[in-house]
């Protein structure tokens, strides 16, 4: 396999999300300025939704159909976009903390948004209990409340099975709970120390996390992602790091991850399955060659490529030709109107 850009597309400020339609001729993009950005791939034309989030606009999906769209952000609102008439028809005050991440089940049955707001809990700086749970799922058409659970905040990342029967969430102590949305029971819960760091320089205090999460196309297993421990949580400099973990198993059972030799430093934000097998895995880099790599259903590393940006979010077009990266670059300075310039990107691979 190989990957290459080829080209950029261009917006105002960082791009946090990304959805695609079937067609793969338009995309949508959520922005740090708190508004989802029509773009047409063809042309680069970036066209904003009329609707903002009042805070960073930090996710999107697509329902079945693809004429409406759910944006979270970190106002901690849930906005239905009808996309024919360029309206918002609902909003959901979903959280009164941000929204981390934004999922949505296969069928388009749900969505599932994760909050949570780390707070010194005690003095080992413990994360502190919220006073609200911190994943909840709500029906897509109608945006009513279906279940909500507990997690220990900050919930980052959040994936259903392709079934849609269960929901998984991780967070930044690197605890991943799943559940049954049907019942709400607990269906497995597990912990992994390599996704969460114990600053000790400059200023002491968790961080890291499992930043996304997929399962694969059979359900069978559950890939997370993130950043390894470091010394000082300021340089962002902890490993690359993916694991499989098969959820099911009693206890929980970690199957594979990131060879040693494969990664470098740095925070991975995205995972993506990739048509006909395999996954990805981006985000950005502190050291290393790459921010965006592909990896066999064996974990072998297949591909990469350094995309001199921060990617948050991958997806690729449904024949698996193409690859879509939501990124940020380097925020430039002001121009001599006082304006800054645009750091938002959408960078356009070829997949070969």
């Amino acid at each position: 396999m190989k990957l290459a850009k080829t080209k950029d597309l261009t917006l105002p400020t960082g791009a946090l999300g990304l959805a695609v339609t079937a067609d793969a001729k338009r995309l949508y993009v959520p922005c740090m300025d708190g508004a989802v950005y029509e773009c047409d791939p063809a042309t680069g034309k970036a066209t904003p939704l009329p609707d903002r989030h009042a805070s960073f606009a930090s996710g999107c999906v697509l329902l079945p159909g693809d004429e409406a769209l759910v944006s979270a952000g970190y106002d901690g609102t849930l906005l239905w976009h009808d996309l024919s008439a360029k309206r918002c028809v609902r909003r959901v005050q979903a959280h009164t903390f941000w929204s981390w991440r934004l999922a949505m089940s296969l069928d388009g049955r749900y969505v599932a948004s994760t909050s949570g707001q780390y707070l010194a809990g005690g003095e080992k700086y413990e994360p502190a209990a919220a006073k609200e749970p911190q994943v909840k799922v709500f029906d897509a058409k109608t945006g009513a409340l279906v279940r909500s659970f507990d997690h220990g905040p900050p919930v980052l990342s959040a994936a259903f099975t392709p079934d849609g029967k269960h929901l998984a969430a991780g967070n930044m102590m690197g605890e991943v709970g799943v559940w049954n949305v049907g019942d709400g029971k607990v269906a497995a819960r597990f912990t992994t120390p390599d996704f969460t760091s114990w600053g000790q320089i400059k200023s002491p205090h968790y961080c890291g996390g499992i930043y996304d999460m997929a399962f694969t196309a059979d359900g069978s297993s559950l890939l997370c992602c993130g950043m390894g421990p470091m010394g000082d949580p300021m340089a962002g400099n902890g490993k690359m790091t993916w694991q499989q973990w098969d959820w099911r198993a009693d206890p929980p059972k970690k199957l594979k991850q990131i060879r040693d030799g494969d990664s470098g430093a740095g925070l991975m934000e995205a995972l993506a399955l990739v048509p006909g097998g395999g996954f990805l895995m981006a985000g950005r880099q502190a050291q290393g060659t790459w921010t965006t790599a592909v990896f066999g259903d064996d974990g072998k590393l297949v591909a990469s490529m350094d995309t001199k940006s921060r990617v948050t979010r991958a997806a690729f077009s449904p024949d698996g030709k193409a690859l879509y990266l939501a990124a940020a670059v380097g925020q430039p300075k002001r121009n001599d109107r006082s304006v800054w310039g645009d750091y938002g990107r959408v960078h356009v691979v070829s997949v070969g």
